[in-house]
């Protein structure tokens, strides 16, 4: 069992990192296909062995940097000890809608025989037709007319990145909702971890309602009781209003930057355009800087109070209490800053002010990066990079320092 070390929450992006939840690839990877891949959004087949071994090292450069590792697989094995947590979980992944009622009720009834680790193996990898162990039940139809390759339980390849489907903002802890099919489901396993693991006992939740999508990649907190929200591809705007009245509801922010970005890959989420890398700093590609606007919102009387648009920097420093928001770009060469942005060059995950951990393979930014005060500790990506998604993609941090 994991032990209990310190209070958890965090109130910024830069903050001292105390613990951290990430989870180590595995068996979900080895699903992936030139046939699938697209559909469960990875750009590539990663090598699987060497996607692990760099996850290993971004692991161990955290935990030697002080930071608490608690992987998301461990922390689901031990929340399955609870017989609750095992039916919530079965329960997502049994889609008796696809399956039919037969074969659901039968695959239902298997997997709650399995001992936790392979039911955890089973939520997180998913499952064949072919992998089924049940008898041939000439009553189901569904079995008699897949082929065996195809999932009766489809993998989870994305909870590599752990931001999305759960951020903290002060003591609490948001589950959000996934906006495409394919991650749909990630967000019950990390529902069913908070909900049953000891490590989590008391732990309150924010932004209970699930009506429209939220991601957490889109979630960015500038300074304590401010909030940057990206909506485009991944959060909408529905998403983005239900977040913003239940966190002034409960008094966890004050204002609200409402942050309209692309719809394309390369900008599914806001922190793929701009990570904070210090209490007041931002890395950016310069031609978004010039072109990022948001509405700032705040609570009014009469409920919410919406500015209009105006250009993101200058508003998130007058929402911020600063004079300037410094804007570290990665440079002027638009193929270059092109090239960086898709490998993630703009998704840092801050360790402490003015310490984050990215990508080595971005050398303009990372050298633009130093060259404005920033200590980069380099991280090799070759596989990891494959899912589009960089360090602070795969990092939930659950413990920060005061701002």
């Amino acid at each position: 069992m994991l032990a209990v070390t310190g209070a958890l929450g965090v109130d910024s992006e830069v903050g001292r990192l105390r613990v951290a939840i990430v989870h180590r690839p595995g068996a979900e990877l080895q699903r992936l296909t030139p046939r699938n891949n697209d559909r469960l959004l990875f750009d590539g087949l990663p090598w699987v062995g060497r996607a692990q071994e760099e996850h290993d090292d971004f692991a161990g450069l955290l935990r030697s940097r002080g930071v608490e590792v608690l992987l998301l697989g461990d922390l689901l094995v031990e929340a399955l000890n609870s017989g609750a947590a095992r039916m919530h979980g079965i329960s997502a992944a049994v889609d008796a809608r696809r399956l039919g009622s037969p074969l659901a009720q039968e695959l239902s009834a298997y997997l709650r025989t399995l001992e936790p680790a392979a039911l955890a193996q089973v939520l997180m990898a998913g499952m064949t037709f072919a992998e089924l162990p049940l008898a041939q039940n000439d009553s189901s139809l569904v079995r008699r007319m897949h082929q065996g390759g195809e999932f009766v339980i489809d993998p989870l390849p994305n909870l590599l990145f752990t931001r999305d489907s759960s951020f903290w903002i002060g003591p609490r802890v948001v589950i959000t909702s996934l906006a495409l099919s394919a991650r749909i489901r990630e967000s019950s396993l990390t529902d069913l971890v908070y909900a049953h693991h000891p490590r989590f006992l008391g732990v309150r939740r924010a932004f209970e309602s699930r009506s429209a999508p939220v991601e957490g990649g889109d979630v960015l907190l500038l300074s304590p009781g401010v909030v940057a929200v990206g909506v485009g591809e991944r959060t909408t705007p529905a998403g983005a209003e239900a977040l913003v009245r239940s966190l002034f509801d409960d008094q966890l922010a004050h204002t609200v930057l409402a942050v309209a970005i692309g719809r394309g890959r390369e900008q599914m989420h806001l922190d793929t355009v701009c990570t904070m890398v210090d209490t007041d700093a931002v890395v950016m590609n310069p031609d978004i800087a010039d072109s990022l606007t948001a509405v700032t919102v705040r609570r009014s009387p009469g409920g919410l109070s919406i500015s209009d648009e105006k250009p993101f920097v200058p508003a998130a420093a007058e929402a911020m209490g600063i004079a300037k928001l410094r804007v570290i770009d990665t440079g002027l060469d638009p193929v270059i800053a092109g090239r960086e942005q898709w490998d993630d060059g703009n998704n840092t995950l801050a360790l402490a002010p003015g310490v984050v951990v990215a990508y080595e393979r971005n050398a303009q930014t990372n050298a633009r990066l130093e060259d404005s005060g920033i200590e980069v500790l380099r991280l090799s990506a070759s596989e990891l990079a494959t899912g589009r998604g960089g360090p602070r993609g795969m990092s939930c941090p659950i413990a920060r320092d005061a701002q």
